[in-house]
């Protein structure tokens, strides 16, 4: 490893890989062609803390960060079967899954044939994915079969399956108050236009047509609901604000992306439930025209 054809770190290390499903990378980059000299890697984000706050510092060199880690030079050389070849590794991203250097599956078979022939490569670990990871027994049974758990992933598989079922939780909760919300303020709407039916009636038959008698109530929906879209972005975006500063401090790497999906989803959400509104108070006018719910 280098910067500027200088090196600075070398170290015999050994490479992994594992199938392309678990890979936390655009699978677009991860690809190898046997034969080429460049290599897509992806490190373990421990190896950057391990750098920066112990071989740097004692070193009196600068951090780096990674963004930064894209422009260092990462040199592999492999010996084996008589050949000894230098490959280019190009770091294309960082894993916080697996501590260990990943190379593509193709690149893994192609230099197990070329550099082992004779042997028989066997798996060295086994990555598990769970649709429950809370499950007290799958603990039980690694450890009678001999598997060694990374405990410290498993705790934080567990944390993360209870946050996505909080989350569908409250998104369910969510869900049904603000059902219940559209038909309080549509049971509001029909009582408000039934209090003030005979008036109504009386400018229907004075000649105003359905839509100009019925336009203060839609009005008045599409200004509640307006407040309450705004206030539920500000709302929102507090707490957006909040609670990716507490994450960002636990993950670095977490891309949080913008706010715009929500005020798409809000302003969506908008029309569909002011056009509802609009047909509702429409056909109760109309009822009343006919005088139907006089």
């Amino acid at each position: 490893m280098g910067i500027d054809g200088q090196p600075i770190l070398s170290s015999e290390l050994f490479l992994e890989s594992v199938p392309d499903s678990f890979v936390d990378v655009p699978l677009d980059d991860w690809k190898y062609s046997p034969g080429s000299k460049e290599v897509p890697v992806i490190l373990p984000r421990s190896y950057i803390n391990m750098y920066n706050f112990g071989f740097a510092r004692t070193h009196s060199l600068p951090k780096i960060s990674e963004g930064l880690v894209g422009m260092i030079d990462f040199d592999i050389f492999i010996t084996g079967n008589g050949r000894h070849d230098g490959f280019r590794g190009r770091v294309i991203g960082f894993s916080g899954r697996l501590n260990t250097i990943l190379v593509p599956q193709s690149f893994m078979d192609w230099s197990n044939d070329c550099y082992s022939p004779d042997g028989a490569p066997a798996p060295t670990r086994l990555v598990a994915e769970l649709s429950n990871p809370t499950a007290g027994n799958i603990a039980k049974y690694l450890s009678s079969r001999g598997y060694e758990v990374d405990q410290d992933r498993l705790q934080a598989e567990k944390t993360a399956y209870f946050l996505r079922l909080a989350v569908t939780v409250v998104m369910a909760v969510g869900g049904v108050i603000s059902l219940l919300s559209f038909y309080i303020l549509m049971l509001s709407v029909y009582l408000l236009v039934q209090k003030n039916s005979s008036k109504l009636e009386n400018l229907l038959l004075i000649g105003y047509s359905p839509m100009r008698v019925a336009m203060p109530y839609v009005l008045l929906t599409v200004v509640l609901n307006g407040v309450v879209l705004v206030l539920a972005l500000v709302v929102v975006a507090v707490a957006r604000g909040e609670y990716t500063d507490v994450i960002a401090a636990l993950y670095p790497q977490a891309d949080f992306g913008a706010m715009w999906p929500s005020v798409v989803l809000g302003l969506c959400l908008f029309v569909v439930v002011s056009l509802a509104n609009f047909a509702a108070i429409r056909r109760k006018v109309v009822r009343i025209w006919w005088r139907k719910d006089v």
